[in-house]
């Protein structure tokens, strides 16, 4: 995805203007977690789909240049998928979304030679989300499966998530090993709005839970284990831009706990991630 960014300096005024400071940048929250692991020292393949246009060619070149082994398919017809993010004066977001190539892809695009034993695959959950790229990412998870691999999934985001259904999206993501949530994804799976019992009742599907709670950190539910584990995130001065924190947690979070480190380290590892996307504009670290 292109993020075009746009931080109104004023209250947002309607039906007239308000000045901003608008830039764009690499987004897409797949391909941000891919970027932020790639830059932390993970070996990480992204597969997606980009146009056959500027901004596609663009989008290649820079996961690249994050060391990410991009597996893009190149769409004849649909255009590289784009994300307005407005945000206000406030800080408050909000993003309008055309997944563009995205909702392209197929089963046909999946690189076989990555499903491999001891490979993890992550799984956006926009992709599940979308009923254009659902087919591909149910037969990602499939494969993975199959070949014994670790699954994690997110949540993506608590608008569509609550679109599609608790339900739907709970069944389609059945064999996923972790799954990722912040507290509103978690209070439309479970429809408890404690992110605590949110995420001991999310654990009852999935053998691992993470919630993601923003400026108070996160926490971690296993099976077997009576009690969260929970970790405050480092302090952040001055917050430039939320846009990919919750992937940078992510791209933090994995390594850690595919090596079988205790949970808090894992979470502080990602809350240390999610602090440094916060003091960039944009997803993405920076190249």
């Amino acid at each position: 995805m292109t993020d075009t960014v746009a931080h109104a300096m004023l209250p947002l005024a309607k039906s007239s203007d308000t000045p901003a400071t608008v830039t764009m940048h690499g987004g897409g929250s797949g391909a941000n977690i891919a970027a932020w692991l790639a830059v932390d020292g993970a070996e990480v393949a992204f597969v997606g789909r980009r146009g056959a246009d500027i901004a596609g060619r663009n989008r290649d070149m820079e996961l690249m240049g994050y060391g990410v082994d991009a597996r893009l398919v190149m769409d004849p017809e649909r255009p590289t998928g784009t994300c307005v993010v407005m945000v206000t004066h406030k800080g408050d977001q909000t993003m309008l979304s055309d997944p563009g190539a995205n909702a392209a892809l197929s089963p046909d695009d999946l690189p076989k030679d990555l499903f491999t034993p001891g490979c993890h695959l992550h799984v956006s959950g926009y992709t599940l989300l979308n009923t254009g790229s659902r087919q591909a990412t149910l037969a990602a998870i499939a494969m993975a499966r199959r070949a014994g691999m670790t699954i994690s999934v997110d949540g993506a985001s608590s608008a569509p998530l609550e679109r599609v259904g608790a339900e739907p999206f709970l069944q389609m993501t059945n064999g996923a090993t972790l799954l990722f949530v912040n507290a509103d994804q978690g209070r439309v799976l479970t429809g408890r709005p404690e992110p605590e019992q949110a995420a001991r009742v999310l654990n009852a599907w999935y053998p691992h839970v993470v919630m993601k709670l923003g400026a108070d950190g996160a926490l971690f539910y296993a099976n077997g284990r009576p009690d969260p584990v929970r970790v405050q995130g480092p302090p952040v001065e001055r917050i430039v831009d939320r846009t990919g924190a919750g992937d940078a947690f992510c791209a933090g979070f994995l390594p850690s706990w595919l090596d079988k480190k205790p949970p808090g380290e894992a979470l502080t590892s990602g809350c240390r991630l999610a602090a440094k996307a916060l003091a960039l504009v944009g997803a993405r670290p920076l190249l």
